[in-house]
């Protein structure tokens, strides 16, 4: 007995004086209107335990709720709980940026545009280059390019680099070209554009690979300062409900930074990245191998590569013409035998692999290249995934249930795009463009994220906009093409079970059950009750990412 209580005694002290012993404290959030999808079935709930990053139980209204006094309480005051919101396409690195740079969203023209961007370099005097994003040149009433003379009034010495609001073309003042070396004689790089005017002169606009002349030229971020702009993006993310998200194209050094900060503790929402090819050292980075941190919070398991631009700057690259821009089909970024070694190296070295595509032609040449290369390395249970699928033949929708593959598409495209894209493709090929419904109908998986910066990462805009087909004005009528609406628990499958499986991470996110983490979220309204127009107007009150409260308003 003696022995006993000195060796419980014992016990007692280590825990007290040791970080390392933690006794394990459960949570029950009562009063709560849950739900969850089980069996493809929505599920609903009225209380949740959960001890350390582990759901314990979903209570219904008829089960007893645990009464010991070890158990934390708390009142969730019959407000909404659904399982953390997963974004299968963001860049987290370019969004931190976006917060500290010259917001361009919505603005609406040319010199409103540089208007923006003299106010932010009048608050931020330290800058040597000045750096904006969110430019759309078809929501101008010139609907054209703008050009450096504009940007040079203002900054006659100051280099300028503003990137449009897809990041598929950037608008240069003469310093930036200047300093980049940029002038008449300069050729476009194969899988991009230096837009010329009559004279032969570069106007500022750079499009697809072209950009990199001018990125080339700024100094790239340490990967301490990544890390900070990183850990200000993932908190800033929380706050909208997002408990996890596909980080679509990192380099390196990015990598690293993640690395660093899962090391650290330091993350805030759960990262799953793509390594970006071609990328500087990506060769020797893939052939280290997989990387996933002990509690989940960052794996690295997948590639991105671009086929094409996109459609807002015509640098999709399209089967025949653009509709509004005779002899011009797009860009195509690799030439198809590179884009084959990117896709069959990335395959043998058993990544899965995620490929841009916006126009047919692009979607096109992924899809045959994933079927062969498929066959090729037995890789069929990666989940290879085809990013944007935006612009599809007809006949080429099929093959995404038949080769396994997902297709990882943004909701909030379709809204924004609705006032250019059949301008762009016409009325025939827009039957095949933003077509969740008929992906669904022949058995594809949609993983719904947002493309953030390019759209807001609100992930509520993305349910409103799959469910309705609106815009926040409820334009046009009806919808825009309504046939091509999801159902609610569609739309809330796409942004939690399906895109967790599209990162191999439905065993433990997605949904709420006994064993899973502990992501959820709980909302100001309810999802499924309340006025579909209103969707997008939601707001977060809390968040939780394994277990711990990340976010509160």
């Amino acid at each position: 007995m003696k022995t006993l209580f000195y060796t419980i005694k014992a016990v007692l002290l280590l825990a007290a004086i040791s970080p390392t012993i933690v006794l394990a404290k459960t949570t029950l959030i009562k009063n709560i209107q849950g739900y969850t999808i089980t069996n493809n079935a929505l599920e609903r709930f009225t209380a949740i335990t959960f001890t350390d990053d582990k759901i314990d139980q979903l209570y219904s209204g008829a089960d007893p709720l645990p009464t010991s006094k070890n158990i934390n309480i708390i009142d969730g005051q019959g407000k909404t709980l659904l399982p953390g919101l997963i974004d299968s396409h963001g860049h987290i690195l370019n969004y931190g940026l976006s917060l500290l740079r010259a917001d361009l969203v919505h603005s609406i023209s040319e010199q409103d545009a540089v208007d923006r961007t003299f106010n932010y370099a009048k608050s931020n005097t330290e800058l040597t280059w000045i750096q904006g994003r969110g430019w759309n040149q078809t929501q101008w009433p010139s609907n054209t390019f703008p050009s450096a003379k504009s940007l040079d009034i203002l900054f006659p010495n100051q280099p300028v680099w503003l990137k449009r609001v897809d990041g598929h073309a950037g608008w240069a003042n003469s310093k930036a070209m200047a300093i980049a070396g940029i002038n008449k004689a300069t050729l476009s790089p194969e899988g991009g554009e230096i837009i010329k005017d009559e004279n032969g002169l570069p106007t500022g606009i750079f499009i697809d690979n072209a950009m990199a002349l001018i990125d080339n030229s700024i100094a790239p971020l340490s990967v301490k300062q990544q890390k900070q702009v990183l850990v200000k993006a993932m908190n800033s993310l929380a706050s909208y409900g997002l408990t996890s998200v596909h980080d679509a194209g990192i380099d390196t050094d990015n990598l690293n930074a993640f690395k660093e900060l899962s090391q650290e503790n330091a993350m805030s929402i759960r990262v799953n990245a793509m390594l970006y090819l071609p990328s500087a050292n990506w060769q020797e980075t893939l052939t280290k191998g997989q990387y996933r941190s002990k509690d989940d919070m960052f794996t690295f398991n997948s590639v991105k590569i671009q086929a094409d631009g996109a459609l807002g700057s015509r640098g999709a690259a399209l089967i025949e013409d653009y509709s509004d821009h005779s002899g011009h089909k797009g860009l195509l970024l690799n030439t198809p035998k590179a884009f084959q070694q990117l896709v069959n190296t990335s395959m043998k070295l058993g990544f899965q692999v995620n490929s841009h595509a916006i126009g047919d032609n692009a979607n096109k040449l992924v899809l045959d290249t994933y079927e062969a290369q498929i066959k090729a390395t037995d890789t069929k249970a990666l989940r290879h995934r085809v990013e944007h699928a935006q612009v599809l033949r007809l006949e080429d929708i099929p093959r995404f249930s038949e080769l396994g593959v997902i297709a990882a598409m943004q909701a909030t495209h379709a809204t924004s795009d609705k006032n250019m894209a059949q301008d762009r493709i016409g009325p025939n090929r827009i039957l095949g463009a933003y077509a969740w419904r008929k992906l669904l109908a022949a058995n594809a998986i949609i993983a719904a994220g947002s493309d953030f910066p390019v759209e807001s990462p609100n992930p509520f805009y993305g349910l409103h906009a799959s469910i309705t087909r609106q815009d926040h004005s409820n334009s046009p009528k009806g919808g825009w093409f309504p046939e091509e609406k999801m159902t609610p628990l569609e739309a809330f499958r796409s942004f939690t079970l399906d895109a967790a499986y599209a990162g191999h991470q439905e065993q433990i996110i997605g949904s709420l059950a006994k064993g899973k983490k502990a992501d959820f979220i709980i909302l100001d309204n309810n999802l499924f009750t309340m006025a579909k127009e209103d969707i997008w107007r939601t707001s977060v009150n809390k968040t939780w990412v394994n277990g711990k409260l990340v976010f509160e308003k």
